[in-house]
């Protein structure tokens, strides 16, 4: 039973991932910026916090177009907690998520390959091959950790930890990791230098 309910759980993340691939390859970012307004309330302030559970909200600038789109098909669709994302990315459509996500990733996303800053952590070791040495994501569908709040990476890892993020691979690798873990990964992956918080 278990490996049913896996096996339609990855079949289903494959899915989502390979739809907003290809939609976010055909989004207009400047219809983009024109959605965005109802974002930047949260995303555009630096050093924003989310209200409860309280850490910072994401910097989206420079994050790849497949994976904002993906991002927000899985808050739709229930695949992530969280009150506020789930009731801004019902109201989207399959081509308003493109849009946007075209206009946070800009004109260049940031790009995997810069020598990474200070020494990863041991288990950091199983996340280069999707996220990169220097956490700028190895291919369009992973994200950019890199530059992110140390803060909301260590959410994020303890909400697939807990499965309020349902991931299968994420789900598997989050849940071996301890709380020292999860600060090491942060802290390292934070103090790379990629993301940014947008700009209208």
């Amino acid at each position: 039973m278990r490996f049913d309910y896996a096996g339609k759980a990855l079949f289903a993340a494959i899915a989502l991932l390979l739809a907003a691939h290809v939609l976010a390859d055909d989004g207009d970012a400047e219809r983009g910026r024109k959605l965005a307004y109802a974002c930047m309330g949260c995303h555009g302030i630096e050093n924003y916090k989310n209200a409860y559970p309280k850490y910072s909200v994401p910097k989206l600038g420079g994050q790849s177009a497949a994976y904002i789109a993906a991002a927000l098909a899985e808050y739709d669709a229930g695949a992530r907690w969280h009150p506020t994302m789930k009731g801004m990315a019902s109201t989207l459509s399959a081509q308003d998520r493109a849009d946007l996500a075209a206009w946070f990733q800009g004109p260049q996303r940031a790009r995997s390959g810069a020598q990474p800053l200070g020494t990863a952590p041991a288990t950091a070791a199983a996340c280069t091959a999707c996220h990169g040495q220097d956490g700028a994501g190895t291919l369009p569908e992973n994200p950019t950790l890199a530059g992110q709040h140390a803060d909301y990476v260590a959410q994020a890892l303890n909400d697939y930890r807990l499965g309020k993020r349902q991931n299968p691979v994420m789900g598997t690798f989050a849940g071996q990791l301890t709380r020292d873990d999860i600060q090491a990964l942060a802290t390292y992956f934070s103090s790379q230098s990629g993301l940014s918080t947008p700009k209208r």
